[in-house]
């Protein structure tokens, strides 16, 4: 992991922790002090610069968290807290199913390129799909659950607003050291090409950070 400053630890909170904070606080109803019933999610591509976010949060509200993420990254995301962990190369965990067979009453997807038909029988009878990468497919699954009053939902996240609340609260977390942002590497500006390179091929391992 790349030394980073005290700044670069905050870079990554007004969009992909906020990301995840609207998708498990707002969207799925998780209680950040456990309060909440407790929930089974999953988070795919759980070691890269969102998922990261969505593990901590999530056990923050006291879920069982099955993360995906390749072969490398197992330890990474197991110490990031999470219960199970899914190498999506295998053939086994491109079913997505739970280790301990448990469904999943949210699915916070980080990745691309899953289908619906892959998610659905590992969703309980009101589990929801939040979609951060949402395409076409997703849009079309997520009018056509609507139409249909299916209990089982997929819902695309699109545009996340800046909220000074949310913030302020996901800073609080970082300073009691609940909330870490783990880094892949660091750039000069003059090479943010390369950053930006890294961050297309998908593989990153936390945060990539381009210093101005």
């Amino acid at each position: 992991m790349a030394k980073v400053t005290v700044a670069a630890k905050g870079a990554g909170l007004p969009i992909a922790a906020l990301t995840e904070h609207k998708a498990l606080v707002d969207i799925a109803g998780i209680k950040l002090d456990g309060s909440g019933p407790r929930m089974n999610i999953l988070v795919t591509a759980a070691s890269g610069g969102v998922g990261h976010y969505a593990v901590q949060l999530a056990k923050l509200g006291n879920a069982h968290v099955t993360g995906t993420c390749g072969a490398r990254n197992i330890e990474f995301v197991k110490d990031l807290g999470a219960d199970e962990v899914l190498d999506y190369k295998t053939p086994e965990a491109a079913t997505l199913k739970s280790p301990s067979g448990q469904k999943y009453d949210v699915v916070v997807h980080c990745a691309r390129d899953i289908p619906w038909s892959t998610f659905e029988p590992n969703l309980s009878d009101t589990g929801k799909v939040i979609d951060l990468t949402p395409g076409p497919s997703s849009m079309c699954t997520y009018v056509w659950k609507k139409l249909t009053f299916s209990k089982k939902q997929l819902l695309p996240l699109i545009l996340i607003p800046k909220e000074d609340k949310e913030l302020k609260l996901l800073v609080k977390l970082v300073k009691e050291g609940k909330l870490k942002t783990m880094f892949d590497s660091k750039h000069p500006l003059s090479k943010a090409q390369d950053a930006w390179a890294k961050s297309l091929d998908g593989h990153a391992t936390g945060k990539i950070i381009v210093e101005i």
